[in-house]
């Protein structure tokens, strides 16, 4: 957890910084968002599915580069839309 974060999952906002990209609150608070939706809907841990979202590429090659398109679309196709990009790399629902 990053110091001082209130957050039960925390992503290391500096891990963000070093590949440019730059994780404001809102999009922070997307990826958290999304992160404990899919834990919901899989019956997995917040820590289980950001460990996939991370090491898939998810992360940073489509949540947070595409927040401002993805954002606007709705919890359940998010859910879905993270779960295809899983299984398109490889990764089976965690």
């Amino acid at each position: 957890m990053v110091s001082g974060c209130s957050n039960k999952l925390c992503v290391d906002r500096s891990w963000c910084r070093a590949r440019g990209y730059s994780m404001s609150d809102d999009k922070f608070s997307f990826v958290i968002y999304m992160i404990h939706a899919c834990a919901d809907k899989w019956d997995k841990t917040p820590s289980e599915v950001y460990k996939a979202i991370k090491e898939s590429g998810c992360l940073d090659e489509y949540l947070i580069p595409f927040y401002d398109i993805l954002h606007t679309q709705s919890t359940d196709f998010m859910v879905e839309d993270i779960a295809e990009y899983l299984r398109e790399r490889g990764v089976s629902r965690i």
